[in-house]
């Protein structure tokens, strides 16, 4: 077994892939045998070895792979998985680079995860690509017709937008992120609500449309990221949802690395 491991700023994603039988990992996601077994999430401030046990369960993991944007929370989850299994996890970045041309003018400031979601969606949904992550941040990966990262584009995510709101304004409350439930808010919290969904969905399709328009009007748009599903019914222009991409491109390149 594979775990898979995405450290990101709100929540550690954890993801347990079972090899083929040809004793690489999943790239063919809809065949038996290549699905994730099992996924949970720790929210990153609130990990601690105790969950990270009592998720696990007695599943037996082979090789531990880790995708991180938070160091402090990375270098802790790598002493408690050495400690557990018995072997330190490899970290891509620093023992795994992840095998996709990358364009950007200083490659080093790239998130891993940025590459992880780019080659996880070539893989699986050909080039050129576009990935957009409803995440802390929101982010858009931009992909080539052939196969190169372009670079993209980063946003404060919904939640940072809302707290923003409710910390630098007098009046405005700190209010739940949810679906609105009328365009023309006719009340605070609505009219928050709308701003903020029916916002970030008309963002999300216009830049969609200027990537397009400068890289290929054929490019797919794969949306991913823990606020997707929300976002998803407002946006016209996502033509695939894939919640776990990052894991999936991580267990991807496990199946190289093996």
């Amino acid at each position: 077994m594979l775990l898979a491991i995405d450290i990101g700023n709100t929540n550690i994603t954890f993801g347990i892939f079972s090899a083929t039988e040809h004793g690489g990992f999943a790239k063919h996601y809809g065949e038996k045998g290549n699905r994730i077994i099992k996924r949970f999430d720790i929210p990153t401030v609130h990990y601690n070895l105790a969950k990270l046990k009592r998720n696990l369960g007695r599943v037996k993991i082979n090789n531990t792979i880790i995708c991180s944007v938070v160091p402090y929370a990375r270098n802790i989850l790598e002493k408690d998985l050495k400690r557990l299994l018995g072997r330190r996890p490899y970290i891509i970045g620093k023992d795994i680079l992840v095998p996709i041309k990358n364009l950007y003018r200083k490659p080093k400031q790239v998130g891993q995860d940025r590459l992880v979601n780019a080659y996880a969606g070539v893989m699986l949904y050909g080039a050129p690509l576009i990935v957009v992550d409803f995440g802390t941040a929101v982010t858009f990966d931009v992909v080539s017709r052939n196969k190169e990262y372009l670079g993209g584009m980063i946003l404060p995510g919904l939640g940072i937008s809302l707290d923003a709101l409710a910390e630098r304004t007098a009046l405005l409350p700190k209010i739940k992120l949810e679906r609105p439930q009328e365009l023309i808010g006719r009340d605070t919290k609505s009219s928050i609500l709308s701003g903020m969904v029916y916002g970030f969905a008309a963002l999300t399709d216009d830049l969609v449309v200027r990537i397009r328009n400068k890289i290929s009007k054929s490019a797919k748009v794969i949306g991913t990221g823990g606020n997707i599903n929300l976002i998803n019914k407002y946006c016209k222009r996502i033509d695939r949802i894939d919640r776990d991409l990052t894991l999936k491109g991580v267990s991807l390149i496990g199946g190289v690395y093996r």
